[in-house]
C-alpha cells in the first residue's frame, strides 16, 4: 500500500510543480497575456511590470522545485495554496480562466495535508 501512496504522492508533486512552472516560462515568451493578472494595486507600483512578471516567476519556479523535491513539503504547499488562492480572490472578473487555481489550491492543500512518511508506516 505505501508503494502506491508513494506514487500518488510524486504524481501530485508533479502535477503542482508543473502549474507553477508553466506561468514563467511562457511569460518570457508572451509576457503580456501574463501581466494581466497581476491586480491594479501591483501594476500601479513604481517597479517595471516586466521586472515584477519575471521577479514573480523566479519565485513560481523556486517553489516548483521544493513541491517537486518533496523536502518538507509541508511548507512549500501550503505557500502554493495561499498563492493560487490569492491569484482567485484578487483576479474574480477572470474566473472563466482561473477556475482551474481552485483546483490547483485544493491538490497543493492535500499535499500539505498528507500524512508525513511516519505516520504511513506500519506500527512496530
Amino acid at each position: 500500500m505505501r508503494e502506491y501512496s508513494g506514487h500518488a504522492h510524486l504524481i501530485l508533486r508533479t502535477g503542482a510543480a508543473f502549474a507553477f512552472l508553466y506561468p514563467p516560462v511562457a511569460a518570457v515568451f508572451d509576457p503580456a497575456s501574463w501581466l494581466g493578472y497581476f491586480p491594479h494595486v501591483v501594476r500601479a507600483l513604481p517597479i517595471d511590470p516586466l521586472v515584477l512578471l519575471h521577479g514573480f516567476g523566479v519565485i513560481e519556479v523556486v517553489l516548483a522545485l521544493w513541491i517537486l523535491s518533496g523536502w518538507n513539503i509541508r511548507v512549500p504547499a501550503v505557500i502554493a495554496t495561499c498563492m493560487l488562492l490569492s491569484i482567485v480572490a484578487f483576479n474574480t472578473t477572470q474566473m472563466d480562466v482561473l477556475f482551474r487555481d481552485v483546483s490547483l489550491a485544493t491538490l497543493t492543500l492535500a499535499l500539505a495535508l498528507w500524512p508525513s512518511t511516519e505516520s504511513r508506516l506500519p506500527p512496530a
